[in-house]
């Protein structure tokens, strides 16, 4: 009986879902918007600012409705939406299967799933997570929270605990973190913790300063550059440590850094500082929430290769919740980490469609879909910066789908400039850094040539709009 309704409900969700979703074949590519709807746009625009206490960054309220890489707003118009609400949408907008988990999810029983109280989307969701990430890894335990920041917040906990209350954190020059408030203490960016008490708990060391693993990768030769950013960083662990015995809590570093510019550790910055932290027993949290999926392979540490090493890894976005994963012998107390929520019925089931997609249908290792498009994206950029952008478009690099750039003088004036130009002509992106600004790309893993070939379009368009501006 069970059975067979199970069959009436899939059944009933598959058709409500392809109903809905029919409308968005007809987004094919950027469009204006539609002028009949402006006057309530604009409305609806002022309201959102007025609620807010501020406007938005761009002029944007989705439809709701999107195919792959293109999301049409409320007033007709499409974009060619490439950050993805800061990484969430890995699969683009629409995506019917995502729907149709999301859609299941959200007939559940509970509306949002608790860690007292799970469903068996909760099961499901961890014990896939988990077989990802033992691959390459000792992470053997999982604990959901609603969102980075808060995973984050957890495995901070952990590590002092099992560090008997230390309080100094080791973590990166220009880290993000999140934006509670211990998160924007490891956050090194005053911009977004003004008016915030420093708590004095973080201890800096310089992080690797190569845009791509081919500039400072395997392929180095002795005596590379990252190898001697290295040996600083080490010095001023070394120094820490022996300036606050038994008070190092944990290090944490993003293995690419989100907000920071998109940099990226290699494995010869990262060995010696890992291997120090492994011989004093210091924990090693490695913040994935933003590089979760992206890097051609779920992990980056599984593409950097520094896995043996992690004893506490974040990771949210890309998952449609947060979670942090532990070893064994990282596993808390009972008691110290907890939570109402673990995130919707909805966004479990979603996470766990997308980590089954991903996982078996050629998105991730060195020939799949993810590194194809990185390459020709890159490849795209490169094109433009050697020929009819040269001088406006400089230091191209990234990792699978996160791909940076610098237009025009890096300066915060004219990269804001551009990118407001950007989303008025029809492509979304968003920047990271400081001293260069940078643009950001968080690519979604269904773009195609076309697609591509489309934003190069207009990213030219938009460099000489900027350009030859009187």
């Amino acid at each position: 009986m069970n059975k067979t309704l199970d069959q009436k409900s899939n059944k009933l969700v598959d058709e409500l879902v392809n109903s809905a979703l029919a409308e968005t074949k007809e987004i094919t590519g950027p469009k204006g918007p539609d002028q009949q709807l402006q006057a309530s746009y604009q409305d609806m625009l002022k309201r959102t600012g007025d609620v807010r206490g501020r406007p938005l960054f761009y002029p944007y309220l989705g439809s709701g409705r999107g195919r792959g890489p293109y999301i049409r707003l409320s007033d007709g118009s499409v974009k060619l939406d490439l950050i993805n609400g800061i990484g969430i949408h890995i699969l683009g907008h629409s995506h019917p299967e995502i729907t149709k988990a999301s859609v299941r999810g959200a007939l559940s029983d509970s509306v949002m799933q608790g860690n007292l109280q799970p469903n068996q989307e909760y099961l499901d969701l961890s014990e896939k997570l988990l077989s990802i990430a033992s691959r390459k890894s000792r992470l053997s335990h999982v604990w959901f929270a609603t969102c980075g920041t808060m995973a984050n917040e957890n495995a901070l906990k952990m590590c002092r605990q099992k560090m008997k209350g230390a309080r100094k954190v080791i973590a990166m020059q220009n880290a993000f973190a999140g934006r509670s408030t211990m998160m924007a203490e490891i956050t090194d960016n005053p911009a977004f913790k003004q008016g915030l008490p420093e708590y004095n708990e973080i201890l800096r060391v310089p992080f690797a300063s190569a845009y791509s693993l081919s500039a400072c990768g395997e392929s180095c030769k002795n005596g590379c550059k990252s190898e001697k950013e290295s040996k600083q960083a080490l010095e001023l662990m070394q120094r820490y440590v022996s300036e606050h015995p038994n008070d190092i809590g944990a290090f944490t570093f993003e293995p690419m850094q989100g907000e920071g510019g998109f940099k990226i550790a290699c494995k010869k910055y990262l060995t010696p500082l890992l291997e120090f932290c492994k011989s004093k027993g210091i924990p090693v949290w490695a913040d994935e929430v933003q590089t979760f999926c992206r890097t051609g392979n779920f992990f980056a540490y599984e593409t950097i290769g520094f896995g043996e090493y992690v004893d506490v890894c974040t990771v949210a976005k890309t998952l449609q919740t947060g979670a942090t994963l532990y070893t064994k012998e990282m596993n808390p107390q009972p008691g110290l980490i907890a939570g109402t929520f673990s995130g919707s019925s909805a966004s479990l089931a979603a996470g766990l469609e997308v980590l089954r997609i991903l996982d078996e249908e050629g998105y991730m290792g060195p020939s799949g879909k993810i590194q194809k498009i990185h390459t020709q994206f890159v490849e795209g950029l490169t094109q433009l910066s050697q020929t009819t952008c040269k001088g406006l478009l400089s230091e191209i690099g990234g990792l699978g789908l996160m791909i940076a750039a610098t237009p025009l003088d890096g300066s915060k004036e004219k990269v804001n400039e551009f990118l407001q130009v950007l989303f008025k002509n029809g492509l979304i992106a968003f920047s990271a850094g400081k001293s260069p600004l940078r643009i950001r790309f968080l690519l979604p893993a269904v773009l195609e040539a076309n697609d591509i070939k489309e934003a190069m379009k207009i990213i030219e368009k938009s460099l000489h709009e900027i350009a030859n501006k009187k």
